[in-house]
C-alpha cells in the first residue's frame, strides 16, 4: 500500500506524462496520443477520491482533453466532458480563485454541444452560467475567462433564434453585448462586439419592426467597418453587414442614397471575394436582394432582370442541401413572379412555382425558411390566376396566405403586414376568406401590442406598421356586407381603443372574484399593479440602450406571470369571458338607458350600426352617399372652419360651418333619426350614445342640424340636439366599465381646480379662472363640501391629488392637445402640467363626474383616430364615469355662461348624480343659444362623454 507521499508522487508523475501526451497530441493529431491522455488523466483521477485536494483539477484535466477531442472532430463524448467540469465547478464555489475559471470551463463545453447539435438547453444553461461570470469579466486584458465570456454567448443567443424564434433570445444578445462593450472599450475584441450587437439590433427589428434599433445598428456597422482594414479578413463580413441594414432601411423609407451606398458597399465585398471563391454566394445573393429591393421602389425592369441574374448564380453555388439553398431559391422565385407580372412570360411563373415547392419540400414543418415560400407562394398563384382566371390557383393563393400569417416562427410586424395584404387582396377578389382576415389580423395586433412594454411604444408600434387608418371600420363593413352585424360589432370592439384596452385590462374590477377566488383575485391584483408603472411609462425614452433592455425584460417576465393569471382566472366557472372583449349579449345590455350608434367608416362603405337592449342584433343603416374620402374632407373642413371662425370671429367661416352641419345632417344623421323615430320607436328627449370611428370622430355629430324654418314658419325646424339628448362613448367597453363601476356607492366630494397663471411655457394668464371657481363652488349642493384648488396650490402633485381623492371634478385652466405625441397633451398648472400619461398612472376607481372647461381636451390626434387619444378620453379610462369636455378652442365668457347653466342644470333636485350631465349640458347650451345668442362655433364645442 502506497503511502500518502508515495501517493502524491505517482500522481504527479503520472499527471506529468498525460500532460506530455497532450502536448504531442497538439501537434500531431494522432489518436493514439490523444487516447493516451486520456487514460492518463482517468488514472489520475483514480488516484484522487472524495475529499482529495487535487480531484477538482484531475476533473478538470480529464474533461479538457475530453472537449478538446470534441473540438477536432475526434468522436469524444462532450456530455461526459460537461459532466466532468460540472463536479469540477461543484468542488470550487464561489469564493475559491478557480471558481471563475470552472464556469469559463462549463460555458466552453455547453457552447461546444451547442454547436455539435443545437442543443438549446445548453445555451439557457449557458447565459445563465454568464451572468455570474460577466461580473469577472473585469480581470486584466488576455484571462482566458475575459475573452471567451464575452464572446460566444451573443452570437449564440442569435443562432438559437434563428432556429426557435424566440425574441428573448434576441433581447438578451443585444444586453450581453452592450455589457461586454461597456466592460471593454478599448480591448482588441471591441470590433467584434460591435459587430454582434449591430447584427442582434438589426435582427429585432426585423421582428418587431422598431425602425430605432434598425437606427442604432446602421453607426454601429459603420464603427465595426472603420475598425476592419482593407487586409483584415473579417472586412468582407462587415461590408456585406452594413450593405444589408441600409438596403432594410431603403425599403423603409425609400431614400436612393441609401441603396447607391449598399452597391458600393457590395461591389467591394465582391471584389473582396470574387467569382469563384467559396463564399462569394453570400455576396451575389445581397446584391440581388438590393437590386430587387430597387426594382420594387423605382420599377425599373433592368433592376429586376439583374436581380434574377445574380439570384442564379447564387443557387448554383448553393447546392440541394446547403443550408442557404432554400433562402436562394424562393428569393429566386419572387423574382420571376414579378417578372412573369410585367412581360407574361409562362416560364418564369412555372420556374418560380417550382422553386418554391422544391424549398418547401425540403424543410421540415417549423422551419423559418416556410414563411418565405408561403409568402412567394401568395404572389406566384395571385399572378397567374390574373393570366389565366383559374380558380385554383385563387384558392392556392389564400391557403399561402393562411399558412403564413399562421406560422409562428416569424415576429409579429411581419405577420401583421402579410395579414393586411391577404385582407386587401382577400376585398379585391371578394374572396370569403376576408373575415378570417380581418379577425387573424386583429388577434396578432393585440398580441403584438402586448408585448410593447409602454403606451407611447404601443402607439409607435402601431403608427409604424401603417396600416390603414380604418382598419376596424374596414372589417365591420365586410362582416355588414356578409350580413353578419353582429360580427361587424364585435370586430369593431376587437379593433377600435386598442391601447386603452391594453391598459385597462390591469384596471378591472375584480369584486365578483374576490369573493369566488380572494387568492387568485390578489395575486391578478398585485401582479397588474406591479404592470402599471412599466405599461404607463416612457417605454422609448430610456436614458440608455441597457436600461431600455432592462425594464423591457423585466416587463416580459410581469406579463408572462399575468398571463398564466388571467389563464387560471378564466378556467373558474362564472370567468370564461374574462378581460376578453364583450360578447353581444354584454353590448345589448350598454344600451340599456338609450340606444347606442356606431358610425362606421371604411375605404369600401359606410354604415350605421343601432343597438337596443332588446333587439338581437343591430338595425342597419346604411350610408350610401358616403365614402371614406368624402368623410375625410369633411373632417378636414370642419377643422379649419373651426380654426377660421373661432380665431376671426368673421361671417364667412360661420355661414360655411352652417353649411357642413347641414351636410352632416342631410348625409349621416337624418337616416339614423328616420329610423329612431319610425322602426324604433326610440320617443322624444330620449338619450343616445354616439360611437364614431375613424374621420367620424372629428366630426361634430351631435351639432347636425338643418338650420331652416319650418314650411308653414312656426319656427325653425328641429335640429338633433332638440330631438335626443346626445352623448358619445370612446368604444362600447368603456361605456360598460363606466356602467360596471358606478356601483360602487360611495360620499360625494367637489373639487374645483383652476390655474389662471400658470408655469412658464404652459400659456397665457387667463383672467376669468378665480371667478369662474367661485362660481361652480356656489352652485354646488351645500351638503356637499366643495373645495377650491388655486394659485400656488394648483401643481401637478396637488392636482393629481385632487383627481384622485375626489369624485366630481371641475378643471379650468390653460390645456394643450399634443397631436404629435398625444399623451403628452396636457393641462397647465403653476410648476408643471399635468400630461395625458399622468392622468392615467393616477387609477381613479371611484371618480364619478369631471367638467373640463378647458381647450381641446376631447379632439384625439389625426394619425391615430380609432385610438381615441385626448384628455377627456384618460379622465374616463382612469376611473370617471362622466366627462365633458371640448372639441376646439373655448371662449371665456362663454365658458362661464355654459358652466353657469350646467351647474344650475344639473342641481335643480339637489342630488348629484353623474348620470343627468349628459341632460343638464343639452339643457345649458339649448338655453345660451337663445338667451345670449352665443356665436356657431362655440355653441357646439362641449360634448358629453359617458353615462
Amino acid at each position: 500500500m502506497l503511502t500518502s507521499s508515495h501517493l502524491q508522487s505517482e500522481i504527479s508523475r503520472v499527471t506529468e506524462a498525460a500532460h506530455e501526451a497532450y502536448a504531442l497530441y497538439s501537434k500531431t493529431n494522432h489518436r493514439n496520443d490523444l487516447d493516451r491522455t486520456i487514460q492518463g488523466f482517468q488514472a489520475v483521477l483514480e488516484r484522487c477520491p472524495n475529499g482529495h485536494p487535487d480531484r477538482a483539477a484531475a476533473l478538470s484535466n480529464l474533461a479538457h482533453v475530453i472537449f478538446f477531442g470534441t473540438t477536432k472532430n475526434v468522436r469524444t463524448d462532450i456530455d461526459h466532458a460537461i459532466s466532468l467540469f460540472r463536479s469540477a465547478l461543484a468542488l470550487r464555489p464561489r469564493g475559491h480563485p478557480d471558481h471563475p475559471l470552472s464556469i469559463f470551463n462549463l460555458c466552453k463545453a455547453l457552447h461546444q454541444r451547442h454547436l455539435n447539435g443545437d442543443d438549446f438547453a445548453s445555451v439557457r444553461e449557458a447565459v445563465e452560467l454568464y451572468r455570474s461570470l460577466l461580473p469577472l469579466c473585469l480581470c486584466p486584458p488576455g484571462h482566458p475567462c475575459r475573452v471567451w465570456s464575452l464572446s460566444n454567448l451573443p452570437a449564440d443567443l442569435c443562432d438559437r433564434f434563428h432556429k426557435n424564434g424566440d425574441i428573448d433570445d434576441i433581447d438578451r444578445a443585444v444586453q450581453f453585448s452592450r455589457d461586454a462593450l461597456a466592460i471593454r472599450p478599448d480591448d482588441a475584441g471591441h470590433d467584434f462586439f460591435l459587430g454582434v450587437l449591430s447584427y442582434a439590433l438589426q435582427l429585432r427589428f426585423d421582428h418587431h419592426g422598431d425602425p430605432r434599433d434598425l437606427d442604432e445598428s446602421i453607426p454601429l456597422y459603420r464603427a465595426t467597418l472603420d475598425l476592419r482594414p482593407p487586409f483584415d479578413p473579417a472586412r468582407w463580413t462587415s461590408l456585406n453587414n452594413l450593405a444589408e441594414a441600409l438596403i432594410a432601411r431603403y425599403n423603409q423609407c425609400g431614400n436612393v442614397s441609401d441603396f447607391e451606398e449598399a452597391m458600393r458597399l457590395h461591389q467591394e465585398a465582391l471584389d473582396l471575394r470574387p467569382r469563384g471563391h467559396a463564399r462569394c454566394d453570400y455576396t451575389l445573393n445581397n446584391l440581388a436582394v438590393a437590386l430587387y429591393a430597387h426594382f420594387g421602389k423605382s420599377g425599373d425592369i433592368n433592376a429586376l432582370d439583374d436581380a434574377i441574374g445574380f439570384y442564379r448564380e447564387a443557387l448554383e453555388m448553393r447546392p440541394p442541401g446547403d443550408k442557404l439553398h432554400c433562402h436562394a431559391s424562393v428569393n429566386l422565385a419572387s423574382a420571376l413572379q414579378k417578372r412573369f407580372t410585367r412581360t407574361l412570360v409562362s416560364e418564369d411563373i412555372e420556374e418560380a412555382t417550382g422553386h418554391c415547392q422544391e424549398a418547401l419540400e425540403s424543410l421540415p414543418i417549423r422551419h423559418p425558411e416556410r414563411y418565405f415560400s408561403y409568402v412567394s407562394l401568395q404572389g406566384i398563384y395571385l399572378a397567374r390566376y390574373n393570366v389565366h382566371c383559374d380558380i385554383d390557383d385563387l384558392a392556392n393563393a389564400f391557403k399561402n396566405y393562411r399558412l403564413a400569417v399562421n406560422h409562428r416562427t416569424q415576429g409579429f410586424p411581419r405577420r401583421i403586414v402579410n395579414a393586411f395584404q391577404w385582407i386587401v387582396d382577400a376585398e379585391k377578389y371578394n374572396h370569403d376568406s376576408a373575415l378570417e382576415a380581418y379577425q387573424t389580423l386583429l388577434h396578432l395586433l393585440d398580441i403584438h401590442l402586448s408585448t410593447r412594454s409602454s403606451v407611447i411604444s404601443r402607439r409607435e408600434a402601431v403608427s409604424q406598421l401603417r396600416l390603414a387608418p380604418a382598419l376596424s371600420g374596414n372589417a365591420a363593413s365586410f362582416a355588414i356586407r356578409r350580413g353578419e352585424l353582429v360580427t361587424a360589432v364585435e370586430l369593431l370592439e376587437r379593433g377600435r381603443a386598442l391601447l386603452w384596452s391594453q391598459v385597462s385590462r390591469l384596471r378591472t374590477p375584480t369584486d365578483q372574484l374576490h369573493i369566488a377566488r380572494p387568492l387568485l383575485a390578489a395575486r391578478f391584483v398585485a401582479l397588474s399593479e406591479q404592470l402599471s408603472p412599466v405599461t404607463h411609462g416612457h417605454g422609448s425614452d430610456a436614458a440608455d440602450g441597457a436600461a431600455a433592455t432592462c425594464a423591457k425584460q423585466q416587463f416580459e417576465t410581469l406579463s408572462k406571470q399575468w398571463e398564466a393569471v388571467v389563464a387560471q382566472i378564466r378556467g373558474v366557472d362564472g370567468f370564461s369571458r374574462f378581460l376578453l372583449p364583450p360578447s353581444y349579449d354584454d353590448v345589448r345590455l350598454a344600451a340599456q338607458d338609450g340606444p347606442i350608434i356606431l358610425l362606421v367608416a371604411s375605404e369600401y362603405s359606410c354604415h350605421s350600426l343601432i343597438i337596443t337592449r332588446d333587439a338581437e342584433q343591430p338595425h342597419h343603416v346604411p350610408l350610401p352617399s358616403l365614402n371614406l374620402a368624402n368623410l375625410e374632407e369633411l373632417k378636414d373642413d370642419f377643422l379649419s372652419t373651426m380654426r377660421s371662425a373661432v380665431r376671426t370671429h368673421q361671417k364667412e367661416p360661420r355661414t360655411k360651418l352652417l353649411a357642413l352641419l347641414r351636410k352632416v345632417w342631410d348625409k349621416v344623421m337624418l337616416p339614423i333619426v328616420m329610423v329612431l323615430r319610425g322602426d324604433l320607436k326610440v320617443e322624444h328627449r330620449s338619450r343616445i350614445w354616439l360611437c364614431p370611428t375613424a374621420a367620424f370622430t372629428s366630426i361634430p355629430l351631435h351639432a347636425a342640424s338643418l338650420f331652416r324654418v319650418k314650411a308653414d314658419g312656426s319656427g325653425p325646424e328641429l335640429c338633433l340636439e332638440d330631438i335626443y339628448i346626445c352623448s358619445y362613448t370612446p368604444t362600447i367597453s368603456a361605456l360598460i366599465r363606466a356602467r360596471q363601476t358606478m356601483k360602487m356607492h360611495v360620499s360625494p366630494s367637489f373639487v374645483a381646480i383652476g390655474q389662471g397663471q400658470p408655469g412658464a411655457g404652459q400659456g397665457e394668464v387667463l383672467m376669468n379662472v378665480d371667478s369662474e371657481l367661485d362660481l361652480v363652488c356656489g352652485l354646488i349642493p351645500s351638503k356637499v363640501g366643495a373645495t377650491i384648488l388655486r394659485g400656488d396650490e394648483a401643481t401637478k402633485l396637488g392636482a393629481l391629488e385632487a383627481l384622485r381623492h375626489n369624485t366630481w371634478v371641475h378643471i379650468a385652466c390653460n390645456s394643450d392637445q399634443e397631436y404629435e405625441q398625444p399623451y403628452n397633451s396636457r393641462f397647465a398648472m403653476r410648476d408643471k402640467p399635468v400630461t395625458l400619461l399622468d392622468i392615467m398612472e393616477n387609477n381613479a376607481p371611484k371618480a364619478e363626474f369631471a367638467f373640463l372647461s378647458s381647450c381641446h381636451t376631447a379632439i384625439g390626434d389625426e394619425q391615430t383616430p380609432d385610438e381615441v387619444i385626448h384628455l377627456a378620453a384618460g379622465l374616463l379610462f382612469s376611473g370617471f364615469k362622466s366627462v365633458i369636455g371640448t372639441l376646439s378652442v373655448v371662449d371665456d365668457d362663454v365658458a362661464k355662461e355654459i358652466v353657469q347653466a350646467f351647474y344650475e342644470n344639473m342641481f335643480t333636485d339637489g342630488v348629484m348624480d353623474c348620470r343627468k350631465a349628459a341632460s343638464a349640458l343639452n339643457n345649458a347650451i339649448r338655453a345660451v343659444k337663445v338667451q345670449q345668442q352665443v356665436p356657431l362655433e362655440q355653441s357646439i364645442i362641449f360634448i358629453h362623454i359617458g353615462v
